[in-house]
């Protein structure tokens, strides 16, 4: 047995404990589902590390960590090694009674700004490779086969991939109302045109052409109607349910990191005493019983508690979030179909009832009459020879005509206009140019400039 010389009196920080007992009943494997440190030779008392999941002493839930072990079955712990007191309780079969300090700890008083820097680092870790934190130095604690990370990563998928689905969606129906409103405009001109048509049969054949678009209009509406009520129930998922699940797994992720930035403080306080032990060197506040090492197991088992209720509760949301997915949404997708193919069929029928061709139309002769005169633009070059106009007749151009006859004279702008040989006018200005209109009866020199 270890001697112990307790120099310094117990620094309890401010808290107060109270002592209790317990009869735990062991499990097949002679266990009470708890881990026990400090002792001697450097601690003067002997404390609970951690109360392990479906164990007789989680279960009975009197003992947590950071609790001081006073006695098994009426012995005396004081002075004695963790390591003699884990076999005193395995030297006892089937129950055991366990004295124990209770420690009344407040988690605020835990929660200190290195635990809110290790929460912020572990934030910014968790979306980084391991090789790049390892790299930068940044210590941490890794909660390993956390399937809700690949489950957060799955959730922004599904809404990338209902966001554009929805998008999609409304571009379509968009187009829908647009022909819907083509229909109704093709309604009544075809209707317009049945009622001026005087021949009977053309006039029903148009009248009959201009009611099925007029029921293509309506199936349009009665199918955008029908849609509606998908899109809405489809946007509730995407803009309520997701977004509530998201924000339940970012509480989760806070839960989760302040519970990992515990468990980080741990390891350092470990390793902390660990290095000391290794010289031989006391820790203050080991053998002032260890009470700040205490306080952060306790805030430690208490944010493990938390975490695991957040974890139960997030895996439960996505479970309804994936059968939502799966069964209510692909029936809404089918119900969008059905609408979609129903309005296609009701369209095709009608239009396949609609036998209203070839149809006789009574027209005027001079229906089918266009002016093929010739307009001049300004941009054809005018061409030296000879032309010939619209009658066929010989016109000359404007060179021949000043050459040939002299009907122009240059010498007197002033004088009276002159006349071809047609006795058609044209219009000089002062330099002799043509001011580039004609007197009427002037067609034959349309394409001079």
């Amino acid at each position: 047995m270890y001697t112990y010389d307790y120099g310094y009196e117990e620094d309890k920080l401010g808290m107060t404990v109270t002592s209790g007992c317990v009869t735990l009943t062991k499990d097949a494997q002679n266990l009470v589902g708890i881990s026990i440190g400090g002792g001697a030779p450097y601690c003067p008392c002997l404390y609970v590390v951690q109360v392990f999941d479906s164990t007789p002493a989680s279960e009975d839930a009197t003992l947590q960590a950071g609790d001081e072990i006073t006695a098994v079955n009426g012995i005396a712990l004081k002075g004695k090694s963790k390591v003699e007191a884990a076999r005193l309780i395995q030297s006892f079969k089937d129950k055991v009674v366990i004295n124990f300090n209770k420690l009344h700890a407040d988690p605020k008083q835990g929660k200190t700004l290195d635990i809110v820097l290790k929460k912020a680092k572990h934030r910014v870790v968790e979306f980084m490779e391991s090789s790049t934190a390892d790299a930068l130095g940044l210590s941490r604690a890794i909660l390993v086969n956390d399937g809700l990370v690949k489950k957060f990563d799955e959730l922004n998928k599904t809404a990338t991939m209902f966001s554009g689905m929805m998008a999609h969606a409304k571009n379509l129906l968009r187009a829908i109302y647009e022909l819907s409103r083509i229909y109704a405009g093709l309604a009544d001109v075809f209707s317009e045109i049945g009622v001026k048509e005087p021949m009977l049969r053309t006039s029903e054949a148009f009248t009959q052409f201009g009611t099925t678009h007029r029921s293509m209009e309506r199936f349009s509406i009665e199918m955008l109607k029908k849609i509606k009520p998908i899109i809405a129930d489809l946007s509730t998922f995407l803009r309520k349910v997701i977004p509530d699940t998201r924000l339940t797994i970012k509480k989760y992720l806070d839960v989760k990191f302040e519970y990992l930035s515990y468990c980080l403080k741990v390891k350092e306080m470990d390793d902390e005493e660990y290095s000391f032990a290794l010289v031989h060197e006391p820790l203050y506040r080991v053998e002032t019983g260890n009470y700040e090492y205490r306080l952060i197991l306790r805030c430690r088992q208490d944010a493990r508690t938390r975490f695991a209720k957040m974890r139960s509760d997030v895996l439960v949301k996505l479970e309804l979030l994936d059968n939502k997915h799966v069964q209510d949404t692909v029936k809404q997708l089918q119900r969008f179909i059905d609408a979609m193919a129903a309005y296609h069929d009701q369209c095709y029928g009608v239009m396949k009832q609609a036998k209203i061709f070839p149809l006789e139309v009574d027209l005027d002769r001079t229906a089918f009459t266009y002016d093929t005169g010739i307009i001049n633009t300004g941009e054809d070059e005018l061409e030296v020879g000879e032309e010939t106009n619209e009658r066929g007749e010989h016109v000359q151009t404007m060179d021949d005509l000043t050459d040939d006859f002299q009907l122009i004279d240059l010498s007197a702008p002033t004088g009276a206009p002159s006349q071809d040989t047609h006795g058609d006018v044209l219009l000089l200005d002062d330099n002799g140019d043509l001011q580039g209109q004609l007197c009427p009866g002037v067609q034959d020199l349309v394409g001079l400039n």
